[in-house]
């Protein structure tokens, strides 16, 4: 490999780590409290799952708004929400199969 082109792949890795810093991704178990977005959506997967054991499993923040992935019942199913700035929510759906 010629120094030009390690070059540019050392270049391209240092890019990618900037780009990775435009999301923040955040869990209960490291911060204590959910945040506002994801209590929101432990709101909304709770009452569409009819279970209130429910858990923050992880959170990816954006500007656009927050993708959260909340864990229902003991084995902790897999379930999906957007939760917005202004406290709506969106896309909640269950991730695993029905049967």
């Amino acid at each position: 490999m010629t120094l030009s082109r390690a070059a540019r792949i050392a270049g391209f890795a240092v890019i990618g780590l900037g780009l990775a810093g435009c999301v923040e991704e955040t869990s209960t178990m490291a911060t204590g409290a959910p945040t506002p977005a994801q209590q929101a959506c432990l709101a909304a997967v709770s009452n569409a799952a009819n279970n209130g054991d429910v858990a923050v499993l992880s959170s990816l923040g954006s500007e656009a708004g927050t993708r959260v992935t909340v864990g229902v019942g003991p084995d902790r199913a897999s379930w999906n929400c957007i939760a917005y700035s202004d406290g709506t929510t969106a896309g909640v759906q269950f991730n695993g199969s029905n049967g």
